[in-house]
């Protein structure tokens, strides 16, 4: 099947007019919209609006349903792991902004294996591998490496690296990765341009394009989101959706997720230019699954211990525990983090809560 790139549809709608759609939505419009088995994209507008806030119970009701359904009553547990600071954008948000004046750490493959030893003794069996954007320093070669040392140790290793061509990601699919995580940051091109200083993560477009050129390369899946704080939350989580969709349509073998990550404090202070309240989060999140019945939602330690555990139930499949930002931030001395972590609290102490909800903890879902 030839497919159109994703580009082409977020054309369609990048002048789309939000403010005068969205002021003209009633609670009858929403009510429609939460009653239909297969929301469409004005449906998910809808949902996503303020208009919608009088049914947020109503509408987590039913995203807990709809997740129970397709993916039972368990949470998959994931770990990151950090082989590199090294950057060579300028984001304004980012902790590792190559302006940031800072010990720049690369683990050895002593050093990759030293963590992994110490990651898989907690029980964790799905890692996903980091990197700072710098082809010079974490070269296609060294993630490759990596791989082939972490894949004695983990069922599923995810990659969240720089932007690749089809045959860089074929090259790592397989070296062992089947998962990939990118987040566009902001589909707001003006605010891209603008937190985006300088570097090749200015590419707008290529970093669009880049679920796509993976899922060509086989991945298993495919994990995307925006970064809330930075474009408007509404149509951040509309695009973020849109694009979440179209990956389903175009690539039907490949496992779709997404993530709400917000802005926390890291290194240089930058502050959230739109914030998302945390009761917009648990609305979008449940206007997402009502959306995309089938997509994994992930939820990292980036949030508050409480706030997480109280959205187990509301949507969530997989949970980060244990995690550390830092370069091999699990054996050694502690370098500057990406940002900062809000839940500190281990594998253990996340599992506990899981079961405490009445879900199950699954440390291992998939093989290699």
């Amino acid at each position: 099947m030839k497919y159109i790139p994703f580009l082409e549809t977020y054309n369609k709608w990048a002048d789309f007019d939000f403010n005068r759609y969205i002021g003209n939505i009633s609670e009858n419009d929403v009510k429609k919209s939460l009653a239909k088995e297969k929301p469409g994209s004005l449906d998910f507008i809808n949902l996503l609006s303020g208009s919608a806030e009088p049914f947020i119970e109503e509408m987590a009701r039913k995203a807990s349903m709809l997740t129970i359904r397709n993916f039972g009553k368990t949470i998959s547990l994931y770990i990151p792991l950090y082989l590199s600071n090294y950057c060579v954008n300028e984001c304004a948000y980012c902790g590792f902004n190559r302006s940031n004046n800072f010990p720049r750490l690369k683990l050895s493959m002593e050093e990759v294996e030293k963590n992994a030893r110490e990651i898989s003794m907690t029980g964790m069996k799905h890692l996903l591998i980091l990197t700072g954007e710098s082809k010079t320093e974490s070269p296609v070669s060294y993630i490759e490496e990596a791989l082939v040392r972490l894949r004695g140790f983990f069922a599923s290793v995810s990659i969240e690296v720089y932007p690749m061509d089809i045959p860089d990601y074929q090259r790592l699919f397989n070296a062992g990765a089947d998962g990939l995580t990118i987040y566009q940051e902001t589909y707001d091109r003006k605010i891209y341009d603008m937190v985006h200083l300088s570097g090749p993560k200015k590419n707008f477009e290529y970093r669009l394009g880049a679920p796509e050129r993976s899922a060509i390369a086989n991945f298993r899946s495919v994990s995307i989101g925006p970064l809330y704080g930075l474009g408007d939350p509404l149509r951040e989580a509309f695009f973020c959706g849109l694009h979440a969709e179209y990956i389903f349509e175009n690539f039907p073998g490949t496992e779709v997720g997404l993530s709400l990550p917000r802005l926390n404090e890291a290194e240089g202070d930058f502050k959230a230019i739109s914030p998302l309240t945390d009761k917009k989060f648990v609305q979008f999140l449940a206007a997402f699954r009502l959306f995309l019945p089938r997509a994994g939602i992930a939820l990292s330690t980036r949030e508050r211990p409480a706030f997480r555990d109280n959205l187990i139930g509301l949507g969530i499949t997989k949970m980060s525990g244990g995690s550390s930002t830092s370069v091999g931030g699990y054996c050694g001395k502690p370098s500057t983090p990406q940002f900062e972590v809000s839940d500190h609290r281990s594998v253990e102490e996340i599992a506990g809560v899981i079961s405490e909800k009445g879900y199950d903890p699954v440390y291992k879902d998939w093989e290699i």
